[in-house]
C-alpha cells in the first residue's frame, strides 16, 4: 500500500479517457505535487487492460493515501454501469473502485469523469455546468460547489435521431470538419443554455480549442489540468454520496 508519512493526505488522481489515461498526485488543496503524466488508453479497453495501464502509469509515482478516478460513463457506488466509449458490455457492473483498492492498496472513489472535472473547476457559486468535448460529450452539474445527480445528457437525442455523442463527438468532428462542427456546437450551446439556465458554463476536453466563434461572457474555456484537481475535492465531506455516486468510505474534512 502506498502511503505518505504524516499529514496532509496525498491523492492519486486519475482521468480515464477514450484516447488517454492521465494521472498525477495532489495534496489536500488540490494542488499538483508533480506534473501529470499520461499514456494511451489500451485497445481493446477492457477492465483488465485499463487497470493494468493505471498500475503501469502510477508505479513510479510518489506515495499517496487515497485514489480518485474520473471514468467516461455512468458510475454508481464505484461500480461501472455504462462505458459508451470503452465498451459497455465489458464494463457493465464492474466494481472499479474495489479492483483499484485491491491492486493499488489505497481507498478508491470512482465517479463520472465530467463530475470529477467539475469538482476541480467550479467557483462554488450558483448553478454551474461543466461540459467536456473529447471522444464524447461529458456533462456535470453543480450547485454552490456540490455535485448534483449525474445525467447522461450525451445520450439524449439532439438532431435527426443523433445523440450528443454522435452529433458533436470526436468522430463527428473528424467526419464533418471544423466548420460544420462549430455550427453544431452553436446549436448545442443554445439548447443547453435554454434547458439548464446555468450561471456559468465551463468547457474543457481536447476539442475545446477548436471552438471558433465568440462565446458568451458566462462561458469559460478550461484545461484538463484544472479538472484533474477535482480528485482531492472528491474526498471532502459531503454526506450526499448518493448524488455523487461514490461509496462513502472515509472522508477528509
Amino acid at each position: 500500500m502506498k502511503k505518505t508519512e504524516g499529514s496532509p493526505l496525498k491523492f492519486l488522481s486519475i482521468d480515464i479517457g477514450g484516447s488517454h489515461i492521465k494521472a498525477t498526485i495532489l495534496n489536500d488543496k488540490g494542488e499538483l505535487k508533480m506534473n501529470y503524466e499520461k499514456i494511451p488508453t489500451p485497445k481493446p479497453s477492457t477492465p483488465e487492460s485499463v487497470v493494468n495501464a493505471i498500475k503501469q502509469l502510477a508505479k513510479s509515482f510518489p506515495g499517496y493515501d487515497r485514489i480518485s478516478v474520473g471514468f467516461p460513463g455512468y458510475v454508481k457506488n464505484g461500480v461501472i454501469k455504462t462505458a459508451p466509449n470503452l465498451g459497455t458490455e465489458a464494463w457493465k457492473d464492474f466494481d472499479l473502485s474495489k479492483k483499484l483498492e485491491e491492486e493499488l492498496g489505497a481507498p478508491a472513489r470512482v465517479v463520472n469523469d465530467a463530475d470529477m472535472q467539475g469538482l476541480g473547476l467550479v467557483s462554488g457559486k450558483g448553478l454551474e455546468m461543466v461540459v467536456t468535448l473529447g471522444t464524447g460529450f461529458g456533462t456535470a452539474l453543480l450547485v454552490d460547489g456540490q455535485l448534483m445527480p449525474h445525467l447522461e445528457i450525451s445520450h439524449h437525442p439532439i438532431s435527426k435521431g443523433k445523440d450528443y455523442d454522435e452529433y458533436i463527438g470526436d468522430k463527428a468532428l473528424q467526419k464533418e470538419g471544423v466548420q460544420k462542427w462549430n455550427r453544431r456546437m452553436k446549436k448545442v450551446l443554445s439548447v443547453i443554455k435554454t434547458v439548464v439556465n446555468y450561471d456559468t458554463l465551463y468547457i474543457g476536453g481536447g476539442n475545446s480549442d477548436k471552438l471558433k466563434f465568440k462565446l458568451d461572457k458566462d462561458i469559460k474555456i478550461v484545461s484538463n489540468i484544472e479538472g484533474i484537481r477535482g480528485g482531492a475535492r472528491l474526498w471532502q465531506s459531503d454526506h450526499r454520496h448518493d448524488l455523487i455516486t461514490a461509496t462513502p468510505v472515509e472522508e477528509v474534512n
